[in-house]
């Protein structure tokens, strides 16, 4: 959520960035908020002179008694201000969760480096990398190849669980685990803590680390409990120091997060109707990073990094591109999305969401960081997608099939497949 302080000191500064967010449906919710602020200030200062009234009539009494002198006025004027300081009191709470929500459904402000777009065609290629390879047979879509090498079952999934599932079997389980075991091992290397975090989650840190308004409608919510499944291991990871004060000589706390992710979203990518790219249920490694603010920017670079990593080590030719204010999320100041290279469908295929929060997520948290005994302040959060199995294996199962309906598995794997150079 947007600092108060933001709100009230620099209004201009939210207004231009709703504008370049195309997000001018929310100028009114933010003239609401300066409006509340000043409210909520002015009854601050109401209670704050009640009380300093309250103390002064009451050492006027203490005199009054001392000096053998009626003092039945000035307790009749005492009397009614604790209603009156209690009534200030509750107009001052309700105010401030009314505040509060509003800050939180108004977006993060940009990083002045976002590009200025309407939707994903205004996001801009920051860097390209890898060969493109040239194919002199048919390609089979990766769901079909999937099928024929017998690693998926789309149809006994879709009979069992609904569209949007898949059996995964044999090579292409072991391949899918072999994604996962790499990504771990890559970030374990380089200092990443290994979390396996909850899958589950209350709404009160699910608030923190997302909009609700925007991201409740592709979420698994449980009936009849207070718990939603989480749709990755960010949003868990990103709740765990909820109300806490972490010691800044803990900073950067780097953590790699390894889960099924839950998500009600699905439906067809470009030419195939069929296949893994949009699931329910998939696998993912996530990076995620709490850092003091001034060493953020840096940490976005980092996790950048390590994604197009784990991607050049598999060999699949990749695009980094910057996204647009028209693109981005509610939570994010700047996002790089990693886009690997579909020779089907001759275009780049989103892999990687790697985004810089800023103090959004943690000043929703209610999350601090500082020395002991210190002043406090609040960290940054940031987050990257390392590999998302689901979508890895489709840009694999693309740009590795042969002409007889194998694949060759990338080098960085073969050591997971058994020493293995292919499929089928």
């Amino acid at each position: 959520m947007l600092d108060t302080k933001l709100v009230r000191e620099s209004p201009d500064l939210i207004r231009r960035d709703l504008e370049k967010r195309n997000a001018s449906d929310k100028l009114e919710l933010l003239e609401q908020v300066i409006g509340m602020d000043a409210e909520w200030r002015r009854l601050l200062d109401e209670a704050n002179r009640l009380r300093a009234e309250r103390n002064a009539i009451s050492k006027k009494i203490a005199e009054a008694k001392k000096k053998g002198q009626d003092a039945s006025a000035l307790t009749k004027e005492a009397s009614a201000l604790p209603g009156k300081i209690e009534e200030a009191n509750k107009r001052i709470e309700e105010l401030r969760g009314k505040i509060d929500a509003g800050l939180m459904r108004l977006p993060n402000i940009l990083h002045e480096s976002v590009p200025i777009g309407k939707d994903d065609s205004g996001n801009e290629e920051v860097r390209a990398w890898g060969t493109r390879r040239q194919f002199d047979f048919e390609l089979k879509s990766h769901a079909e190849l999937a099928e024929a090498l017998m690693g998926a079952d789309f149809e006994r999934a879709r009979k069992v669980s609904g569209a949007g599932f898949v059996y995964l079997l044999g090579d292409i389980a072991l391949l899918d685990q072999a994604l996962m075991r790499y990504g771990i091992d890559f970030l374990v290397g380089k200092g990443y803590t290994l979390v396996e975090p909850p899958i589950m989650m209350h709404r009160a840190p699910y608030e923190g680390v997302v909009d609700l308004s925007d991201f409740e409608s592709v979420m698994y919510k449980i009936e009849g409990e207070d718990e939603y499944l989480i749709a990755t291991s960010e949003h868990p990871m990103g709740a765990m120091f909820m109300d806490e004060i972490i010691d800044e000589a803990r900073l950067p706390v780097r953590l790699a997060g390894v889960s099924p992710c839950f998500r009600r979203e699905i439906g067809a990518h470009g030419v195939d109707t069929k296949g893994l790219f949009r699931m329910h249920q998939f696998n993912k490694i996530e990076q995620f990073v709490f850092c003091r603010p001034e060493e953020s920017w840096q940490m976005h670079e980092e996790i950048i990094a390590n994604a197009e990593a784990l991607f050049q080590g598999l060999g699949l030719p990749y695009r980094v591109v910057n996204v647009c204010t028209g693109d981005i999320g509610t939570v994010a100041a700047k996002k790089y999305d990693l886009e690997a290279w579909s020779p089907r469908q001759q275009k780049y295929m989103e892999v990687v969401s790697c985004s810089n929060c800023t103090d959004y997520q943690a000043r929703r948290l209610k999350l601090r960081c500082g020395k002991v005994g210190g002043d406090k302040r609040v960290p940054h959060t940031l987050n990257s997608t390392a590999i998302a199995t689901s979508r890895a294996l489709v840009a694999i199962l693309e740009n590795c099939q042969n002409a007889d309906g194998s694949i060759a598995i990338p080098e960085a794997l073969r050591k997971h497949m058994g020493g293995r150079d292919r499929i089928g």
